[in-house]
């Protein structure tokens, strides 16, 4: 269903079971549990799906392994159990959408012997938690041989290395397949519709005001339940219905410079697991790129931060520090930033001591809010939810959480290497028919049969896999309503180069205003709107 026929349904005058505001991970996990229990949920998002934290993470999926270090040196059983249930989630996302998820393998120098021993020894322990869903085996790596595989690594005074594996996966389009699955399931999923007001009953909860974003236009939804999924505004939408609520969360800021390719090898990621300052750094490749970066700066809740100089400055010491190959500003092709919402914990002196579980608070007029946890358990937290909604709100739930093994839209009829056979069907180079299948699992054919009948089978940027039949498909059948929908999040180019970006824009915003109608002012303005939201991710030249 298109974005008018979901808007109808918005505005129908009907009773949802459920009212989801926030469109990341935890607000389209939560629609898709819920929708495929037999509930009617509607879900809204001031902005596009993913817009905030949910598109700009590490693109890791993984356990944790720093939480598991605190957790056996601290006896912590919080943190112990998070690891736990991060390796087993990680194993069901990568199973439940094979075309955006696959295992990665990365490399941690050590210092001495006795680091070596250490590191392998937890990393050991971290496979056998992850059980039958582990994604292979860690080794310890000589000197020599780690300088082998990771040939633009500065190995210096380290001993040793060890590798392991973890998953990564393409965030943004992660969440748009779930809410294109939960809409699927019968859920009413709309992006660029705001939640202005919430509407109480008998000091009780009853709906919301809503306004589109792209029209202005205003009107009323009744829910028997409203689940605040918003992350880190979450404490903003506690406000709204009760203005004198406390704060639970502390923000932190996760920072990113992306590279071109070469800075690392294309099949080996680097983990740093502390810094003099208590960070962890990935350099890890990504869409041809390498994304290096790091989490827990504090940060002020925000809905489109940018990394400062400082931050990017900090990232290239260290890039420098650990490469042969200098890094400077010049190398950076996008920098941004993405906002992690971590439970407050009194007495916790910083974000890195805090865990990364999720909390569920419900307010006395009935607001449920998720708080807290991480794209790699999205669909464990999304359950927890659910079941707190159906006591919280009288649901009656009958049917069970399914989604433990519940595959996305895409994923269903995906063939891992059925790109070759795609290549052959459609007549189109492998690399670019292995593109897609990564990008759009079984519906490559669709978006190849558009470019085949309508002659949109010209590339997007001739740096960059994507060619224009994306876009119209993207227009159809995704919800991307703006230029920046689909040049930053379904196609994530403004996330790896800004200024090919840039040059992309206007072939791009002629297809979208033959799908969607815009005249000569609307396609300038989406122009526009796009430079002045990537302005922030351009790096300062030296």
């Amino acid at each position: 269903m298109n974005r008018s026929g979901l808007l109808e349904r918005l505005k129908s005058g009907r009773e949802f079971d459920l009212l989801v505001i926030g469109g990341g991970a935890t607000g389209c996990g939560v629609a898709v549990d819920a929708a495929t229990r037999g509930l009617d949920v509607a879900l809204v998002d001031r902005a596009d799906f993913a817009q905030g934290t949910s598109s700009r993470s590490t693109k890791l999926v993984h356990g944790g392994v720093r939480y598991l270090e605190k957790a056996v040196l601290q006896c912590d059983r919080e943190q112990f159990g998070l690891v736990r249930e991060g390796l087993r989630e990680r194993g069901f996302l990568l199973a439940n959408a094979p075309h955006l998820a696959h295992a990665v393998r990365l490399l941690t120098p050590v210092p001495t012997w006795k680091d070596a021993g250490y590191m392998f020894a937890g990393l050991t322990l971290y496979d056998l938690l992850a059980g039958r869903l582990g994604l292979g085996h860690s080794k310890f790596v000589g000197k020599r041989a780690a300088e082998r595989m990771f040939p633009t690594l500065r190995m210096g005074d380290y001993k040793a290395a060890v590798t392991y594996w973890d998953g990564q996966f393409n965030d943004a389009r992660m969440a748009v397949a779930l809410a294109r699955t939960a809409n699927a399931h019968g859920a009413t999923c709309c992006n660029h519709v705001e939640v202005t007001r919430l509407i109480k009953e008998g000091g009780r909860l009853r709906g919301a005001e809503l306004r589109d974003m792209l029209t202005g236009e205003t009107w009323t939804l009744r829910a028997r339940g409203i689940i605040n999924a918003t992350g880190p505004m979450a404490d903003t939408v506690r406000r709204m219905d009760d203005p004198g609520a406390d704060e639970i969360l502390k923000v932190s800021s996760g920072i990113h410079i992306v590279l071109e390719a070469g800075f690392t090898p294309p099949d080996l990621s680097l983990m740093i697991p502390k810094t003099e300052d208590g960070r962890v750094l990935f350099m890890i490749p990504w869409q041809n790129h390498v994304v290096f970066g790091t989490t827990d700066e504090h940060a002020n809740p925000e809905h489109d931060p940018v990394p400062d100089v400082a931050d990017i400055d900090y990232l290239l010491r260290y890039a420098s520090k650990y490469l042969s190959r200098p890094v400077t500003r010049g190398d950076v092709r996008a920098v941004w930033s993405g906002l992690r919402p971590l439970v407050f914990a009194p007495g916790k002196g910083s974000t890195q001591e805090l865990a990364r579980t999720h909390v569920i608070d419900v307010s006395p007029a009935g607001l449920l809010t998720i708080a807290g946890g991480k794209w790699t358990s999205y669909r464990m937290m999304a359950q927890d939810t659910v079941d707190r909604a159906d006591v919280a709100f009288g649901l009656n739930l009958t049917r069970p959480c399914v989604t433990r093994h519940l595959k996305v839209v895409g994923a269903r009829g995906f063939i891992p290497g059925g790109h070759t056979e795609i290549a052959r069907e459609y007549g189109v180079p492998v690399e670019l028919a292995k593109a897609l299948h990564g990008t759009y699992g079984d519906e490559t054919g669709q978006v190849l049969a558009i470019a085949r009948d309508e002659n949109l089978g010209d590339r997007v940027h001739p740096d960059h896999p994507h060619i224009m039949a994306e876009v119209a498909f993207i227009v159809r059948n995704e919800l991307a309503m703006k230029l920046v929908d689909v040049l930053v999040r379904r196609l994530p180019m403004g996330l790896l180069d800004v200024e090919h970006t840039l040059q992309a824009a206007p072939g791009v915003a002629r297809v979208m205003a033959a799908e969607l109608g815009w005249d000569a002012a609307r396609t300038d303005a989406e122009l526009q709107y796009l430079e002045t939201y990537l302005s922030g991710w351009r790096a300062p030249r030296d």
